[in-house]
């Protein structure tokens, strides 16, 4: 027998085990644990780390992880991997777990392009119950629902929104939010009925009226901007600006004490030049109303000159003046009545300084103008030159006069060119805002049609329409054989096929949705449907092809014809006025009759040479730029009605010009109605 104090010795050694063991069976026995996994907080991991702990988790934290890894993938734009495993995900959920999964369906489906489905599973959301990192979800699927159509529910998801993200979030939300109100019309921003409670929204709705009753000054838009901050200091605009505005804020005005100009004061481009230096001249020396001046303008000596060398081969005219190059001279016809424009502004103090582009490499003519002192470049003309003066990183503020093919955003550099596309563009805005939708584009079988052709196709898939059709023409010569045979021109064609933009997904407060599948656009009928045409030719080309319409379609066709500037020229009397009834055409509002004793000037300067009479205005508006450059690249809005269009500038600070349009109408021409 074993002696008493060991026994007891022994038994007290397994009291502890024998506890241990009857705590862990009463564990065992009980239900699943509540997960400590926090589905409702910010995704800080990537979709392998979560699926990681799918694999290793079997109880309730299981289908957290689950839910964590699906928000990963679709973050990650993994959408096929995210749909499986939602397809996995168990049918019996908590509510906070049945929330999230509420707000990752509608994810996915924004994914698949079901707006209609994402939409209802949104309504199902309870807003209240969610975090305010899922809040922000929320009103980002909103937002993403709208597919950047502005309305009242997007302003206000965008509002509710705001005071949840932080960072560069906050300020895309700001922008975001800038973006939709500006896309209203006054008509449609003044027709929104709010409650008396959204404060931040009429705040925002007060923003938009002061930016567009003083966007054309950008020092009253300054003090408007500070005025409306001490009215509304608690709205997060006033905090945080959105950035177009943020950027006039800081406006300062151009120095233009010193201007060079940069021509190509030699060779094939020399005349062009030319034209534009007398307008930018007259303009600056306050003589636009001034008396006739009927001698030709003379070619101004360079300020910085040595060996002539010829202008690069290739006409400047195709790419600067939209124009044919040839004219004939004759009394050019009078538009109707229309009033006069405003006495010019008097003669500048500015010293302007002429720089021939011509005679030495365009580095070099930068790199002495900015020696000399100059604050403002204008120029240059050749497109090669544009190209190398956007790669040189220069200090000084360039209002180029003409486009590169490829355009580079730099905060100093403005773009500024008469060109086909622009006037492809605006035909394409008018022959839309006429309620035309089957276009068909009559243009030349060159590369100068297919400029046009691709110009105005982007813009009419832009504004909503399909791809229009194309229909090529030859040489006069072969216009005339047929309409000798009778032939004519049928309105068919083929329809335009364009690279459309890469659209862009939504990608703020932690979703990544992906931006639509890109389908074609349907294409016009390939005839009989067509309701408008918008033809490029010359005068000559168009007397020809008018007629030759009419001859396969009758004279009471329904097909509304419009035309280029390119056909508008000197010389054409009341005969081709009479056959051009009811033909509607564009051209710069110099030409239009806006302001008829310049025009008669100019036409006498240049021996009614009309697509010189355009380089002319072109002088002249590039110096309007030239006094308001930064203006133009800085305040969002700003326009100028300009002899060459009325002129705004894009995002890349891309002149863009809206034409005057005017028809023939019983052997006159009038406004365009």
């Amino acid at each position: 027998m074993l002696p008493s104090k060991v026994v007891r010795h022994k038994a007290g050694r397994f009291v502890p085990v024998l506890l241990a063991g009857l705590i862990l069976a009463a564990c065992s026995g009980q239900g699943p644990q509540t997960s400590n996994v926090n589905i409702q907080g910010p995704v800080t991991g990537g979709s392998d780390y979560y699926l990681q702990q799918v694999q290793q988790s079997s109880d309730d934290s299981r289908t957290d992880w689950q839910l964590l890894a699906i928000r990963a993938l679709m973050k990650e734009g993994k959408y096929p991997q995210a749909g499986q495993q939602l397809n996995q995900l168990p049918s019996r959920l908590s509510d906070t777990q049945q929330q999230e999964l509420l707000l990752l369906k509608s994810q996915f489906l924004f994914s698949q392009q079901n707006v209609p489905g994402a939409t209802q599973l949104l309504n199902q959301v309870k807003v209240d119950d969610l975090s305010k990192e899922q809040q922000a979800r929320y009103y980002g699927l909103q937002i993403a629902a709208a597919q950047g159509k502005t309305s009242l529910a997007l302003l206000r998801a965008y509002i509710a929104q705001e005071p949840l993200l932080t960072g560069d979030d906050h300020q895309k939300n700001i922008d975001a939010t800038w973006q939709a109100l500006t896309q209203m019309t006054p008509q449609e921003a003044s027709s929104l009925v709010i409650n008396a409670s959204e404060n931040t929204l009429q705040g925002w709705l007060d923003l938009l009226n002061v930016w567009r009753a003083n966007a054309q000054d950008g020092e009253m838009l300054k003090s408007a901007l500070k005025d409306w901050q001490t009215r509304y200091p608690q709205n997060p605009a006033a905090k945080t600006l959105p950035t177009p505005l943020s950027q006039a804020q800081n406006f300062t005005k151009a120095s233009t004490s010193t201007i060079a100009l940069l021509l190509p004061l030699n060779g094939q481009a020399q005349v062009f030049a030319s034209a534009i230096e007398k307008g930018f001249n007259d303009a600056k020396n306050g003589a636009l109303n001034a008396a006739p001046q009927p001698t030709a303008p003379t070619t101004a000596q360079p300020a910085a000159a040595t060996g002539a060398q010829p202008a690069p081969t290739g006409a400047a005219n195709a790419v600067v003046s939209p124009a044919a190059a040839s004219i004939t001279p004759a009394e050019s016809p009078q538009p109707a009545a229309q009033q006069q424009q405003p006495a010019s502004a008097p003669s500048s103090s500015a010293q302007v300084k002429v720089y021939d582009t011509s005679s030495q490499p365009i580095q070099q003519v930068m790199q002495q103008a900015q020696q000399d002192g100059a604050t403002l470049v204008v120029g240059p003309l050749l497109k090669n030159n544009v190209e190398a003066v956007a790669n040189s990183q220069t200090p000084l503020n360039v209002l180029a006069l003409n486009a590169p093919e490829q355009i580079q955003n730099h905060p100093n550099v403005c773009y500024f060119a008469l060109s086909p596309e622009d006037e492809a563009r605006d035909a394409a805005h008018h022959m839309w805002d006429q309620g035309k939708r089957q276009p068909l584009l009559l243009v030349p079988r060159s590369s100068f049609g297919d400029r046009v052709v691709n110009a105005f196709a982007q813009e009419w898939q832009k504004l909503g329409g399909g791809a229009p059709l194309q229909q090529r023409f030859g040489s006069t010569a072969e216009l005339k054989q047929g309409i000798n045979s009778g032939a004519g021109i049928t309105l068919s064609g083929t329809p335009v096929t364009t690279q459309p933009a890469e659209p862009q997904g939504v990608a703020i407060a932690g979703l990544n949705i992906p931006s639509p599948q890109q389908s074609a656009p349907p294409a016009a009928s390939s005839g009989g449907n067509v309701d408008s045409v918008y033809i490029v030719s010359t005068q000559d080309e168009l007397q020809l092809i008018k007629p030759m319409i009419a001859m396969r379609t009758g004279s009471r066709s329904a097909a509304s014809l419009y035309a280029s500037s390119r056909s508008y020229q000197a010389g054409a009397g009341p005969d081709f006025r009479l056959e051009m009834e009811g033909l509607q055409f564009s051209d710069i509002p110099l030409l239009s009759g806006r302001n008829p004793a310049l025009m008669q000037r100019a036409a006498q300067s240049f021996n009614n040479d009309y697509s010189l009479v355009r380089l002319y205005a072109m002088g002249i508006d590039a110096w309007t730029l030239a006094n308001s450059f930064n203006q133009m690249r800085q305040t969002p809005g700003f326009t100028i009605d300009g002899n060459t269009g009325k002129l705004s500038a894009n995002q890349d600070c891309v002149i863009n010009r809206a034409l005057s349009w005017s028809q023939y109408r019983q052997g006159a021409i009038v406004p365009a109605s």
